[in-house]
């Protein structure tokens, strides 16, 4: 059967790992500009105050994306250029950039998908508790507010927060990302609550001030992938392990997310293990939680193998065997990911499905002949993007595919150390090299995946 037509086939980046211009034009300090300060914290011990200078090259690059026929761009934007203190007074200088930024892609015809949250907090406000403090769905509805009477005009399509699972599980309970804290169950349950109140609020407001908006949620997890996909009980078995939410913490689970969000309740076996934490009042918190979403998105890029086991559980994880082909990130490499997450996913939410990020970091080098030759890369995208077809051709409603990442980046806790890219970026000089799975994705959106 193959992609729809109308498939939607983009590229992805962040704020805070391509911009740059950390104090420019108004910006304040984010959480991770101070988390970059302290020692030990960044791998290869860099920051993103430079990052790939997209805040004073993004011309160039919306250019290189038409020229490699990207028509669909997924960007974050930092909430530090917009409100630098968090709430309250508009720095225009920031608005300008974006808006300057979006009228560049539509000028080049790229639509524009716009993540409000990608992980950069105002320092101003964690300085006042952030996730933590009950206020803070009230503050990202007054930035989701500016953000849709400034650019709702010319921007339809939103995803709220990106990952919630790593804001809380990486920068609340095991301290690897900004803000660097390493908090209690009954904290990081806050939280979570906190955070999902703002997704809430951010959904209301963009109803109210953008007609026709197209609002999605960007968690992720790595999905459960059946041992043996002809057995039914290592289906079933993986699907149970993908929704549950048990262990230390809800962190990283994806239905304590994804279900109040969707469905406006936590899941049973999350509330049986950690209800007793939830804020009080909590139960009245769940309509506004659970609003209207027009798709729903994951990150995917890596799964574990289940199978089905006679335990409580009722699975087992199954460990890969030694030598198992992986990323210079250290991921496994899983195609079948692509296709058991976005379908067990569909099957439960119902919802148009994307995937709004995949991609792979590679040992990536400018050659001889002054190119990125990157043939792992484009292997790698294509048995994922199979498997996403497959999933189409079983039923599951597959909208669009987002590749991360468009440059090279500032990959967070792991500095400069890992390239994602379709872009080569010398960070020394800012200068460009599309790698060759620049031209092959080009080929892939201009045949809509039929030549797979």
């Amino acid at each position: 059967m193959g992609f729809r037509k109308d498939f939607i086939w983009g590229t992805a980046t962040a704020a805070y790992q391509i911009e740059g211009g950390w104090n420019e034009g108004g910006k304040s300090p984010s959480i991770w500009d101070e988390f970059c300060e302290q020692p030990g914290k960044i791998s290869d011990r860099s920051d993103g105050r430079a990052a790939c200078d997209h805040y004073h090259r993004f011309r160039e690059d919306v250019a290189l994306m038409a020229a490699h026929g990207i028509r669909n761009y997924r960007f974050s934007v930092a909430w530090t250029r917009i409100l630098p203190e968090g709430t309250g007074k508009v720095n225009e200088k920031g608005v300008r950039f974006y808006s300057e930024l979006i009228d560049c892609l539509l000028e080049n015809g790229i639509r524009p998908w716009m993540t409000l949250y990608h992980w950069d907090l105002p320092a101003a406000l964690q300085r006042r508790g952030g996730w933590l403090n009950p206020e803070m769905p009230e503050w990202f509805a007054e930035y989701t507010g500016i953000i849709a009477d400034r650019f709702g005009d010319r921007v339809r399509d939103f995803m709220t927060i990106n990952e919630p699972q790593c804001i809380i599980g990486l920068g609340l309970w095991q301290g690897v990302h900004a803000p660097g804290l390493k908090l209690g169950v009954r904290e990081q349950v806050e939280a979570i609550h906190h955070l999902l109140k703002s997704h809430g609020r951010a959904c209301q407001v963009l109803r109210e001030k953008v007609p026709g908006a197209n609002i999605g949620f960007a968690p992720c997890g790595g999905p459960s992938i059946p041992l043996d996909e002809s057995d039914p009980a290592d289906v079933a078995a993986a699907r149970r392990a993908y929704f549950a939410t048990g262990g230390e913490s809800p962190a990283f689970s994806v239905a304590w997310y994804s279900d109040a969000a969707v469905f406006g309740r936590y899941p049973e076996d999350g509330l049986k293990a950690f209800g007793r934490y939830l804020p009080s009042g909590w139960e009245k918190d769940m309509p506004l939680i659970g609003q209207k979403l027009d798709f729903y998105t994951q990150n995917i890029y890596e799964g574990v193998q289940i199978r089905a086991a006679d335990n409580a559980e009722g699975y087992e994880r199954v460990p890969y065997p030694a030598g198992h082909p992986r990323t210079a990130a250290n991921w496994p490499i899983t195609p079948r990911a692509l296709y058991w997450g976005p379908y067990f996913l569909w099957e439960r939410y119902r919802l148009p499905f994307l995937i709004s990020e995949n991609g792979m970091s590679c040992h990536d080098a400018v050659s001889l002949d002054g190119q990125v030759h990157d043939p792992n890369r484009t292997d790698y995208v294509q048995r994922y993007l199979r498997e996403l077809r497959r999933a189409g051709d079983d039923g599951a409603d597959i909208r669009g595919y987002f590749y991360w990442s468009f440059l090279d980046n500032f990959e967070w806790a792991k500095g400069y150390s890992e390239r994602f890219g379709l872009v080569y970026v010398d960070y020394a000089t800012g200068k460009r090299t599309p790698k060759d799975s620049a031209r092959w994705y080009a080929e892939v959106i201009r045949a809509n995946g039929e030549n797979l």
